[in-house]
Parts: C-alpha cells; structure tokens; sequence
C-alpha cells in the first residue's frame, strides 16, 4: 500500500532480549527471532479475524508500556553506558543534557530544516561537546573494511523452547506497536486510518524482515516509532524518499567503515538525542487509548494492565519462586509487555 512507515531493528525487543541474554546464547536469540517472526506473519495474515481483541484502548496500552520499559535503556546511555568507565560520570551527563538541550530546542521552536532535523543536529553538537572529553574513538575506522557482505548464519541458530515461546508472545504485542505506529503516521500524514489490507501486509513485512535478519545475524525488526513525528511533521509520503532511506540503511551495513564511524558516536550523545523519543513513544499510547476520552473503563484496563506489566517486570524474580515453571518467568517475567498486553486484552 506504499504506507509512509520505516521498518528496521527494534528497542521494543530490548527488555526481553536482555533477560533472556543473560541466560541463554545469542544464536537461541536468533532461534527464537525466526519463531517470532512466523508468528508475526501468521497474526498479519488472520489480522482481519483478530482485529477485535485489539481495540485502542489495548494498542494504547500496549505502546505505552513499550515506551516506558524503555526509560531505563535511554538512562543508561545518557549516564555512559554501564560497565564503561565513563558510567554515572559528569562528563557523560553533561554531553548528555547538552545534546538533549540542542535537540529540545531545535525540536519546540525552530522552523523548517532545523525543526525537522533536530535529532541529527542535536547528535553533531553532542559529538562537539564530548571531543575535549575524549569520548571520540575513530580508531577502528581505519581497521575496519571497505566493503562486507553479511555473512549467512554467523551464529550457530538454536530452538530454545522458552526463548522460541517468550518471542512467539512478544512478536504480536510489537505487533500491535507497528498497528499503532502505521496508524499515527497516516492519520498525521494523509488524514485517514489505514485499511485492513494495510495493516496486514505492514505486520506481515515485520515478520518477514525479521525472518531474513536472523539468518544474517541481525536482530528483531519493527516500525520505528521516532520517524513518526518526522512524517506527521513534514507530511512527506512518497515512497522514493523512503527508498533512499532504506539505501542508507544497506550501505550502513555493507560498508564497514561507515558503521565504525557510526558506532563511534558516544553513548551520551545517544541517549541525549534519543530519550524524547522514547517519551514520544509512550505519548503515542496515551493519544490513542484516550482517543474516545479517559473514560472510568479506560482508566481502570489501562491502570489495571500497566501495573501488572511494569510491576511484574521491575519485581525481578517475583515469577521465579520454588515451584514456579521456568517458562512463566522467560514467557511474562522478563518483559513488561507481555503481561501488560495479556491484561488489557482480558
């Protein structure tokens, strides 16, 4: 359907992906990736028939919570990146706030280009700041190739029954992101919600771009919710533009020397420039399950599921007691969506 919308590798996934790191190997992630990404394109394909257990209400809660269990991430990087030496220091949250600040600016009250590439130039005057920190490390720029084809199967791929449950449940719930995401970007953009046909085929690409990505090692894929205020903002739709994007993408990655000087920017100026956008995310939520006014029901499911969701997630081990089914701590325990999305369905 042409649908204004950027797909690419996911922080939604983060929560779970961690948890499940930390236990399992990175090739049972990638296990776990294909089952989900079937499962996505089996709820694209039957969307018509599901689409009833996911009113906005649920979507609005769905994305909220997404937003929220992102807080922590975007904090980490702002504070350096933990485990670096650069952790918790003055000088991470000073580039950090500068960064943000640029980007804050830029974003309320600026016009046209500036307004629109707030982002980007919030990171340049972070990437400016952090030089006299010696933050800046271009060193592997010169090591690194000229050019790499991702390599098939980098990763011994492993079927872990909890890893392969844990991303069948959460692929869905994403899924409902990439409904909620697509939704806001063609209310914003071409005033009218998608079709069904629409939101089908988008889940049904998530699905398949993620299939591809764990066979190239990559990692889950879904809507990337920031380019939606982008696309609401300068209301660009046509479709050339977003195939350049996706070109940016590719030569990211078939050019070593270009993703060295892009993982070479510092943490703090990517939590400076990223943590709006995680706040837009949960504000997208709250737009859409307050859509039909913050009714008594919608106060109590929202309420409802959003304490289930995080106060489960941040309660670690709370699923995990003696007698308690290792699946259930992987399948609701490890991630705040899970729950979340389960009890708003209810």
């Amino acid at each position: 359907g042409n649908l204004p919308i950027v797909m690419g590798v996911s922080f939604a996934f983060l929560p779970a992906l961690q948890a499940m790191g930390a236990t399992f190997s990175f090739g049972s992630l990638l296990g776990g990736e294909i089952v989900g990404g079937v499962a996505a394109i089996l709820f694209g394909l039957f969307y018509s028939k599901l689409k009833g257990l996911f009113p906005p209400v649920v979507t609005g809660t769905v994305i909220f919570t997404i937003g929220v269990s992102l807080y922590p991430t975007a904090i980490k990087y702002m504070a350096g990146g933990e485990g670096t030496p650069l952790w918790g220091t003055p000088q991470a949250w000073c580039v950090a706030l500068v960064t943000f600040a640029v980007v804050f600016g830029l974003n309320n009250f600026a016009k046209g280009t500036l307004k629109l590439g707030s982002v980007f130039f919030g990171m340049i005057a972070g990437i400016i700041v952090s030089a006299p920190f010696g933050m800046l490390d271009f060193s592997a720029v010169g090591s690194a190739g000229v050019f790499a084809f991702p390599k098939i199967m980098p990763y011994q791929i492993e079927f872990v029954p909890e890893v392969c449950i844990t991303l069948a449940v959460v692929y869905p719930m994403v899924a409902i992101q990439v409904i909620g995401d697509v939704s806001a970007a063609c209310l914003g953009s071409m005033d009218r919600m998608p079709d069904e046909r629409e939101l089908s085929g988008a889940i049904v690409s998530q699905g398949a771009t993620s299939l591809v990505s764990a066979f190239i090692g990559g990692l889950p894929t879904s809507a990337l919710g920031q380019n939606v205020g982008i696309i609401c903002s300068n209301k660009v739709v046509n479709k050339w533009v977003f195939v350049i994007v996706a070109a940016v993408f590719a030569a990211a990655g078939l050019l070593p020397q270009l993703s060295a000087v892009l993982t070479a920017i510092p943490q703090p100026v990517i939590g400076g420039a990223t943590v709006g956008v995680f706040g837009t995310i949960t504000m997208n939520g709250v737009r859409m399950f307050t859509k039909d006014g913050l009714t008594p029901r919608v106060t109590t499911i929202v309420g409802t599921s959003v304490v289930f969701g995080l106060g489960i997630w941040m309660a670690s081990g709370c699923l995990a007691g003696e007698g308690m089914p290792s699946w259930v701590t992987t399948v609701i325990g490890s991630n705040a969506i899970t729950p979340a999305a389960i009890m708003a369905i209810a």
